[in-house]
């Protein structure tokens, strides 16, 4: 009896409760280089997930081999505004021996820009090139870069002071600046740009701190800089049709709870006004909750159309949603609409190893979070080096064949758990047998 209960155990510890299960794989495409990627995940492939918070995301090799990855939400990005502008440059010279800036004599147009520069006549030796006045008046931007051209014979680094006014008597000190032309082989170097603070000036002068290498100027151009951080970007979902509907309301069903940052409605053709409002509840409850309200529409507008066919609802969790029109304002039509939905974009960076293809893989319900912080999987990591990573592209949403196949191996996954389960139960039935067994055994009395 004991050697049939020790084989019982040892079949029930062998046997694994839960065998890691994913349902859905989807192939993943390689851009750039490696050997880090970063893939932009879809919507409609997140919603393939078993959890939210993507617990059960995997990437994997030609192997089956499970790779090291990490996740990231979209950050708002940093976006320039470039504004360029040419500017008149005009000689100063003055004596090759004199430490102060040249004199000059000026005549101005009648909307305040340059029309000539003449240097002073001081009589006190040979008059050299020392520099270059530039007339900004007519840009009225900060500067933020200054762009200069000169003549192919310069080679090697030009320094020089830069100098700002707005009055041509009154200067004030900026940053020193440096061009740089060097040519080697049959290759040519250059720097032209050059930092300027940020300011306002209505001219700048440039003192070149070695006179006798001061370049011709070709060309000079300012360069005012605006940045802006643009909105983190969005995931959209495929256009969404209705679990339900009837006059007036629309009802959707996501597979997943997710935090929705937007809702967009496809209007019909035409002129329309809706006002709607919008609620959501939780998968097996009964109260809807109200999210917002809001004003849809398509209206002729200056002979162009003016389309408002979106709601922000700022991340907030949402599996059931329901959309109500208000009939005072004519409605959306007989059609029933369709609807996108977007969240905050995720993307999903991993270090490839092995054979290619690689698959993404979710679905598995037991899963925990495999994901490791960036800074571990990218050692050194900054935020300015994932630009920079190999891309991955996977499809926008799982094939509806792939998605069959993923459920009927979900379903056949539940009933290798419940056969899994039911054998544990037998042996459990069957352990507490024998025990209640050697329990009822009579003692064999010794004489």
């Amino acid at each position: 009896m004991n050697k049939c209960l020790s084989i019982v155990l040892a079949a029930l510890l062998a046997a694994p409760l839960v065998q890691a299960e994913y349902a859905t794989q989807v192939p993943l495409k390689l851009e750039g280089e490696g050997p880090w990627y970063r893939l932009e995940l879809p919507l409609g492939v997140q919603m393939a997930a078993s959890h939210a918070d993507l617990r059960d995301l995997r990437v994997l090799n030609a192997e089956g081999e499970e790779l090291a990855y990490a996740l990231t939400l979209g950050s708002a990005q940093p976006e320039e505004k470039r504004q360029e502008a040419a500017v008149k440059w005009f000689p100063l010279r003055g004596p090759a021996d004199a430490q102060a800036a040249p004199a000059i004599r000026v005549q101005r147009g009648t909307n305040g820009t340059l029309v000539e520069v003449a240097p002073e006549q001081t009589g006190q030796g040979e008059q050299i090139l020392r520099g270059w006045l530039l007339d900004a008046s007519a840009f009225d931007e900060p500067l933020h870069r200054l762009l200069l051209d000169w003549s192919a014979e310069q080679e090697g680094f030009q320094r020089f002071t830069i100098e700002a006014s707005d009055d041509l008597q009154h200067w004030q000190r900026w940053e020193d600046g440096q061009i740089a032309r060097l040519s080697f082989a049959d290759e040519r170097v250059e720097q032209r740009e050059v930092e300027l603070p940020g300011a306002k000036a209505r001219y700048l002068r440039l003192l070149w701190q070695a006179p006798q290498q001061a370049p011709a100027l070709l060309a000079a151009r300012v360069v005012s800089i605006e940045s802006q951080d643009l909105a983190p970007p969005l995931a959209w979902s495929v256009p969404l049709s209705p679990t339900s509907s009837k006059v007036g309301e629309y009802r959707w069903e996501l597979p997943l709870s997710l935090p929705l940052e937007k809702v967009r409605v496809q209007l019909p053709p035409g002129n329309v006004l809706a006002p709607v409002s919008l609620s959501s509840r939780g998968a097996g409850k009964l109260e809807w909750q109200p999210l917002t309200s809001g004003l849809l529409y398509r209206l002729p507008q200056d002979g162009k159309e003016t389309l408002q066919d979106q709601i922000e609802l700022w991340g907030t969790p949402v599996q059931q949603l329901r959309l109500r029109i208000d009939a005072r304002g004519g409605g959306l039509g007989s059609e029933a609409p369709a609807i996108r939905v977007a969240v905050r974009g995720t993307q999903v960076v991993f270090l490839a190893r092995g054979s290619a293809p690689y698959r993404l893989a979710l679905g598995d319900a037991s899963a925990r979070s495999a994901a490791l912080p960036l800074g571990t999987l990218i050692p050194g990591y900054e935020p300015k080096h994932l630009a920079g990573l190999g891309r991955a592209v996977a499809p926008d949403e799982v094939p509806a064949a792939m998605r069959q196949v993923a459920d009927a191996a979900q379903s056949a996954a539940d009933w290798k758990r419940i056969g899994l389960w039911g054998v544990l139960l037998v042996g459990v039935a069957l352990l507490g047998g024998m025990a209640f067994s050697l329990l009822r055994k009579p003692e064999v009395s010794e004489h």
